[in-house]
Formats: C-alpha cells, structure tokens, sequence
C-alpha cells in the first residue's frame, strides 16, 4: 500500500510517499507524477514514511528524473539508511539529488 500526499504550490510539488512502493504501487505514483509534472519546474519526493522500494519503483523515478530534469529539477529528502542503500547498490545516488 502507498499513499502519496500532494502538496503543490505554483509550479513547486512536494509529493509525501508513505508505506510501499513496489510493482503493484509504483503505476500509482507514475500517475500522480504525470499528471503535475507539466506545470512545475521544482519536484520533491519526501521519503521519510517509505519503508520499501522496488525496482518498479525505481524505474518510475528514473522517469520523473528524466522529465525533470528537461524542465526544472527534481530531489529526493529524509531518505532511510535502508532505501539509502538501494541507491547506492544501483547506482541512483549518482542519477538522484538526494537530501
């Protein structure tokens, strides 16, 4: 399960994911991201309340990466030691901004 809290302001999103992000969620967060992401130059991911990512996950923020990245940037925050590792073991940690 994965709930996404959405706050947006002009064209800044901060986008709270909680829970699971994995196979069965991830077209979950593809579609909030799609469906904000034309209008904003400055997109946040707060990890604080995930506990898991897949690698569905990971090709969904591959994707916001590459959109952002053509039209503003992107970061990820408050990121655990555990999903931490995830990106390091894939190499994201030098694809993502991570704060």
């Amino acid at each position: 399960m994965l709930n996404i809290t959405k706050a947006i302001e002009n064209d800044n999103a901060v986008f709270s994911l909680e829970g699971r992000l994995d196979t069965i969620t991830a077209p979950q967060l593809e579609e909030a991201i799609k469906s904000a992401v034309s209008d904003l130059s400055r997109l946040t991911l707060d990890f604080e309340k995930l506990e898991y990512i897949s690698s569905a996950g990971l090709r969904v923020l591959l994707m916001a990466q590459k959109r952002m990245g053509q039209q503003g940037e992107m970061k990820v925050v408050h990121v655990s030691d555990t999903i931490q590792e995830i990106f390091e073991v894939t190499g994201f940690s030098d694809i993502l901004t991570i704060e």
